[in-house]
């Protein structure tokens, strides 16, 4: 009978499971061999994830791996910021020794507190060091480097075996955890790491951060998600056969099954609460189940699991025995009857943890509101008098959890500042942020707020402010410059009003709901009465800036009042950013250079940062613009090496990242171009901001004819119909480019008459373009009136810059192709009187010459320019001109050049351009076969594999990123026509390929 079997408390079997635990194991093999692989493991609570990874845990450690485990604590919006990378930590610390952190320690320290004191100076920082107020975006210079040492404290271990990193209970991580999760799973992907993060679904709420976080993390490569369902009835009965060690009646399995609906965890309580017969009879209730076992508990267990339950899942036994006040004998009495009861375990570290979370919160809730409030107070006032009791660094957040929580609104106020200063220590600004609104919350309850902190209201506000606009939460950002503003005397204060005002201008700009020029030009007005304020010459610097984007005179015209007074102060910052200011203004980069560069060279000097990255993002565009694309590439890299040093990375480092990129693409670098545009899609930029690099990204894979650019135009042209969004031109010029390259001619030759109706001339470096493209769809519709417009539009654009000169000729050249249109071929071309100058043109040179020469102009041009792709696109042009013109040689060799750099870009539509191309002329194909076919750069990369290195090490000598080695030698196999890595170095040997030498190459990538 069953009422005569006792009942295990958890089942010993893992019970339908089977096909998750396959995909975690797969994982692994994926991780052995240098894939990258990250799992979500999401199920509703008691479903059994713990269950799961504690199996594969075993699997994994007996196959040679390495399993750390981190678990994500629930202290509410104050949240401990890296926690469970802490708890990682500190088993790397039990098991290898302070060894394992390679002498950084110190800097460890920040997130393991305790190493602090193995070295000989101590933690890094002053743990008081007051939060910085103001209504800048004030960024810690150093959590970029914390992200990094932790990935390469994992990357070093996994180098010794395979890694598993298990993050548990993610749905409770603090936002500093979910960025350094963010971290490894998208950007940095340390060799041989298993990344492994399990969560709650059924604490998703719409509002739950996590869902976007989950369904970003989706989006990268080698991340799966893994959903834990219920049990079906038969799973239902092999736990309970397992839970009682015999078969259950049909019956039995028919009540639990459908009081439980198939939830493991519920099946345990439910079986262990009594005879499953009498399941009826338990409250329908979840509490009251979860409770079942605890009333039948001795009181003085009961009593002790509700003073735990206080505490927290997790609660070292000092703190608990100080709190409960009682004899040491009976807490462990107590203890050992809830340990038996298997409702806590020992943990290795001295303290105790509930079995499960929901068991702590039945306890925790089932609390009278008066023993509630006392037993958080003494938890606060054991801490506070040892703050030893709790791990390092915790202190501050656990009493500002357990003050609040006891209704002790003074001591709360203080310690939740506290909390608020140490997170901010810890580069956590959303945890610092959230701290800080409680500051505010509880600023209302207590009369001498102002007397505790040392602080009035405003300045709050201001700090609460600068935390959340750094965390990147624009949105409530914007409704904190409105409180402030509603607090500030803006007559007796008005350079911190317009602070203010231009923070909030730029949030709303950033954000799309409004241009910001009317709190940018109130800003103004501000500044101009402020002349006693020593920053009025930065601020009117900053305004300039901003003015800028919306009125490019009004703009310089302050720029040029920010030097004057920049001049007058004698000081170097506000000079610095005058200087600025005044070439970000300029309408002309070949001029407005010099400025910048002063600039840079300025910040360098005083050690501004903000202003070094902002002058480097300004000179990499205008470096692009010039058509120094080299230099380009090279300044925003530059730029972005000192972003992440400063923590700027996500915030201006996003626009460093799509200039580089931008330049690359230039450069015909597409694989280290599309690596750059996806590490800005991972920073989940929010508002407007992430437009350029996604513009990029889309035309990228259009331009190489991948399967995601639909998606990724999509998302990018939907950025045309946000509010307040400045359409730019490169986006309508790709809604054009999307339509021709899928054949849609009616949809390209709207598209091309909308884009025509921009203000081209506005922007000749864009607006050169797009004319381009309109041209395009001109020739490929036969469209009298966009041939029309295409010829008028040339008038008002003027070309100055390599690339502008080029796009000129090239349009000069299609225009002049053009036989079915008046002023077609032989002629002006449409719009242009014969005998003057066409588009493009070297003065002194008429339009009227031959189709051909225009087009050999053209090319010409792009060769100057030192674009690779466009180029290719206009040898193709020139070579239908040729062919029609009987040159077939000169055709041919157009093609086959075309088809080389087609074929180095794998610009797929292009290539099968060329190649509809030579079939429709007759031509034989010219490509190239064999070795000739390799670049420089692939000829290094396969003198490497000769020599038998692996793709990571070559990365490492070639200075590029492993991805990018194994596109190399992707392509190396594919041009050779081999099969593998060792039949590419047989052919290696056969041409001769070392006989340069064998060393270690030196060129950087």
């Amino acid at each position: 009978m069953l009422d005569l079997v006792t009942p295990r408390a958890a089942s010993a079997v893992l019970v339908g499971r089977q096909s998750e635990l396959a995909l975690l194991r797969d994982a692994l093999k994926r991780v052995r061999a240098d894939e990258p692989a990250a799992m979500l493991v999401g199920g509703e609570a008691g479903v059994g994830k713990t269950r799961l990874i504690e199996e594969f845990g075993r699997y994994a450690v007996a196959e040679g791996g390495r399993l750390l485990l981190g678990q994500c604590l629930e202290l509410g919006e104050e949240g401990l910021p890296f926690a469970p990378f802490a708890a990682a930590l500190r088993q790397v610390l039990r098991t290898d020794g302070p060894a394992a952190f390679d002498g950084y320690e110190r800097d460890f320290a920040r997130l393991l507190p305790e190493l602090g004191r193995l070295t000989t100076t101590g933690p890094v920082d002053n743990p008081d060091r007051p939060v910085q107020s103001g209504p800048g975006l004030v960024l810690d210079a150093h959590r970029g480097y914390l992200f990094e040492l932790v990935a390469g404290l994992f990357t070093r271990l996994a180098a010794e075996r395979p890694l598993v990193l298990v993050i548990e209970d993610l749905h409770w991580a603090d936002r500093s955890t979910r960025d350094l999760i963010a971290f490894l799973a998208r950007v940095v992907r340390p060799d041989r790491m298993l990344l492994i993060c399990t969560y709650r679904s059924d604490e998703l709420h719409r509002g739950h951060p996590l869902r976007p976080f989950l369904a970003e993390l989706d989006r990268a490569r080698g991340v799966e998600r893994v959903e834990l369902n219920r049990l079906d009835r038969e799973g239902t009965g092999q736990v309970l056969a397992d839970l009682l060690g015999a078969e259950p009646t049909a019956r039995a399995v028919d009540t639990i099954h459908d009081r439980t609906q198939g939830n493991p965890f519920f099946i345990e309580e439910l079986a262990a609460a009594g005879d499953p017969q009498g399941c009826a009879d338990l409250p329908d209730t979840l509490r009251d189940l979860l409770l079942a076992r605890v009333d039948r508990l001795p009181e003085p267990a009961q009593r002790m699991l509700r003073i735990a339950g206080a505490g927290g899942t997790r609660i070292a036994h000092e703190l608990l025995a100080a709190v409960a006040g009682v004899p040491e004998v009976e807490l462990e009495a107590a203890l050992r009857a809830a340990v038996a009861a298997q409702l806590v375990v020992a943990d290795p570290d001295g303290g105790y943890e509930f079995r499960h979370a929901l068991v702590r919160e039945a306890v925790h809730e089932d609390l009278l509101p008066g023993e509630h409030a006392r037993l958080h107070a003494r938890y606060a006032a054991a801490i506070e008098a040892k703050p030893q009791l709790v791990a390092d660094g915790r202190a501050p957040a656990e009493l500002a959890h357990h003050w609040y929580a006891a209704h002790d609104f003074p001591r709360a106020l203080t310690a939740t500042w506290a909390a608020a200063e140490a997170a901010g220590s810890r580069y956590a600004y959303a945890e610092q942020g959230r701290l800080l609104e409680r500051v505010l919350e509880l600023w209302e309850q207590v009369p001498d707020a102002d007397r505790r902190l040392g602080l009035d209201h405003v300045s709050v506000l201001e700090a609460t402010l600068v935390a959340t606009s750094t965390a990147g939460d624009y949105s409530r950002a914007v409704t904190l410059t409105r409180a402030t503003l509603g607090e500030l005397d803006q007559a007796a204060e008005p350079a911190r009003a317009a602070r203010v005002l231009l923070l909030r201008g730029r949030l709303l700009r950033t954000l799309g709901k409004a241009d910001g020029s009317a709190e940018v030009r109130q800003a103004y007005v501000l500044a101009v009465g402020a002349t006693d304020d020593p920053g009025r010459p930065r601020l009117l610097a900053d305004i300039a800036f901003q003015a800028a984007r919306v009125d490019r005179e009004e703009g310089a015209r302050i720029a040029e009042e920010a030097m004057v007074a920049a001049r007058a102060s004698g000081r170097d910052d506000a000079l610095t950013a005058a200087t600025l200011a005044a070439g970000w203004v300029c309408g002309r980069r070949d001029v407005a250079l010099a400025d910048l560069r002063r600039a840079e060279r300025l910040a360098r000097t005083t050690g501004d940062s903000q202003t070094l990255v902002t002058a480097l993002v300004t000179i990499s565009d205008g470096l692009c613009e010039l058509g120094r694309y080299a230099e380009s590439a090279e300044a925003a890299a530059t730029g972005m090496v000192e972003a992440r040093r400063v923590g700027l990375s996500r915030s201006t480092g996003a626009f460093l990242l799509s200039n580089q990129a931008e330049a690359l693409i230039a450069l015909g670098r597409w694989d280290e171009a599309d690596e750059l545009c996806g590490e800005a899609a991972r920073l989940d930029l929010p508002g407007v901001t992430g437009h350029h690099w996604l513009q990029l990204r889309a035309w990228l894979h259009l331009a190489r004819g991948r399967v995601d650019a639909e998606e990724l135009v999509t998302r990018a042209l939907a950025f045309l119909r946000r509010p307040y969004f400045a359409p730019e031109m490169p986006l309508y010029e790709l809604r054009v480019e999307a339509a021709l390259l899928a054949g849609d001619l009616p949809a390209a030759l709207a598209a091309a008459h909308v884009l025509l109706d921009q203000p081209l001339y506005r922007y000749p470096r864009y607006g050169w373009p797009a004319l381009a493209v309109a041209a395009r769809v001109a020739r490929a519709t036969d469209d009298a009136e966009l041939w029309e417009r295409v010829a008028v539009a040339t008038h008002r654009l003027t070309a100055r810059y390599p690339a502008e000169l080029a796009c000129a000729a090239e349009v000069s050249a299609m225009l002049a192709n053009f036989a079915g249109f008046p002023g077609g071929a032989g002629s002006a071309g449409p719009g242009l009187s014969a005998g003057s100058a066409g588009p493009g043109l070297p003065a002194g040179e008429t339009s009227s010459g031959s189709a051909l020469s225009r087009w050999q102009q053209a090319v010409t041009a792009w060769r100057a320019d030192g674009q690779p792709y466009p180029l290719a696109r206009t040898l193709v042009g020139l070579a239908e001109v040729a062919a029609a013109a009987g040159d077939r040689g000169q055709a041919a060799a157009a093609l086959t050049e075309a088809a080389g750099i087609a074929a180095e870009l794998a610009a797929v539509p292009l290539a099968e351009q060329v190649a509809t191309l030579r079939r429709r002329l007759g031509l034989r194909d010219g490509t190239v076969s064999g070795p000739e076919q390799l670049t420089a750069r692939e000829r290094e990369v396969l003198r490497l594999v000769a020599e038998g290195y692996s793709n990571r090490r070559i990365a490492q000598l070639l200075y590029i990123s492993p991805k990018t080695a194994s596109v190399h030698v992707s392509r190396i196999i594919a041009k050779l026509d081999v099969a593998n890595r060792i039949e590419a170095a047989a052919v290696a040997h056969r041409l001769g390929l070392l006989a340069h030498g064998s060393g270690e190459p030196v060129t950087s990538g």
